[in-house]
């Protein structure tokens, strides 16, 4: 009976905690991904530069707090399911590095780092499986001024750095990530 008391009690006290208090909280996140933080809870829409009215190519990101903060998971997707993917951020202690890991609808995944230097988030990833002929990424995003996020990256193909795709992606809470 007195177990069931004390957990009674930590209930009422859970029950009538002050929901203000919670509100203002941020959930946790881990130290080395609070750069992250302004993208949490948020869905982007951006067009492909090299998009036109009669081959747009759009992308729907969405970032999420994932593993009670030790991790953050983007989903995305372009042109409605066509190709997507999903990548796994997390603080790697043994290399001192945001580590990501993003799996694709096209079958071919990559492992990357990410640093973050004067308000940007840099990356680069070596490319498992078949990617078109590219075996690395890099990019750089930055979350601009005017609330756009933009993205833009560089693929080695057969040992030469090339134009990859450049993306402003501007926040829009009815975009949705499809996979088919």
């Amino acid at each position: 009976m007195k177990a069931f008391c004390r957990c009674f009690a930590v209930l009422v006290c859970l029950a009538t905690a002050s929901p203000l208090a919670a509100a203002d909280e941020k959930p946790a996140l881990a130290p080395q991904l609070e750069p992250l933080r302004p993208f949490l809870d948020k869905t982007w829409s951006g067009s492909f530069k090299n998009s036109t009215p009669e081959r747009p190519i759009v992308d729907i990101k969405r970032w999420e707090r994932a593993l009670n903060g030790k991790a953050v998971r983007v989903l995305h997707s372009v042109n409605g399911g066509a190709y997507g993917g999903e990548t796994i951020f997390m603080w790697n202690e043994a290399k001192k590095t945001v580590e990501y890991h993003y799996f694709t609808t096209a079958g071919f995944t990559t492992v990357g780092t990410m640093s973050f230097k004067d308000g940007k988030m840099i990356t680069h990833e070596v490319v498992s499986g078949s990617a078109g002929g590219a075996t690395e990424v890099r990019g750089t995003s930055e979350l601009l001024e005017n609330g756009t996020l933009h993205v833009s990256t560089e693929l080695l193909v057969n040992g030469e750095w090339k134009p990859g795709h450049e993306v402003t992606y501007k926040e829009d809470p009815t975009a949705k990530v499809v996979f088919k």
